[in-house]
């Protein structure tokens, strides 16, 4: 298997995993810095689910194209 390929399996698995099941990833942010004293929030952001169909997407694209490579 060429590698483009595998990492379009990868993607279209991660994809499918993001599109199903919902995903989210977390960024911290500085609410209030006085002195030595740092108050911090964590703040959670969901991915949009056009970036699992862009994933998925892009990894048909890859396999398709691997395919057509060993042919």
């Amino acid at each position: 298997m060429r590698a483009s390929t595998i990492v379009g399996i990868v993607l279209i698995a991660v994809g499918g995993f993001l599109f199903f099941q919902g995903g989210s990833f977390t960024t911290r942010r500085d609410v209030l810095k006085v002195g030595d004293l740092k108050v911090t929030a964590n703040e959670s952001h969901p991915i949009a689910p056009w970036v699992a169909g862009a994933a998925i997407l892009g990894g048909v694209v890859l396999v398709v194209a691997g395919v057509r490579r060993k042919a």
